[in-house]
């Protein structure tokens, strides 16, 4: 019986704890959800174009980095001969 009341004692301050979150919490309106959705929306196209950038300038640095520390390598086809 002591092991069940030190399962149940807890659990029953956490339902009191959380009845005046719950009362709080309202469910957003329209203008509300159309708000976050742009907000997601723009963070995703920011994102986008960081990475986008990012590969746009790192593919032709590599490639040049890449020519010039290691020259012993040659290219993708002359490795394979």
């Amino acid at each position: 019986m002591d092991q069940v009341m030190q399962f149940v004692v807890p659990s029953q301050h956490f339902i009191k704890d959380s009845i005046p979150l719950v009362k709080r919490c309202t469910k957003a309106d329209r203008k509300g959800l159309q708000k976050i959705a742009m907000a997601t929306a723009i963070r995703v196209a920011i994102t986008g174009f960081i990475g986008f950038f990012v590969k746009w300038i790192h593919i032709p640095i590599n490639n040049i980095v890449g020519a010039e520390c290691f020259p012993f390598m040659g290219t993708r086809e002359q490795r394979r001969v």
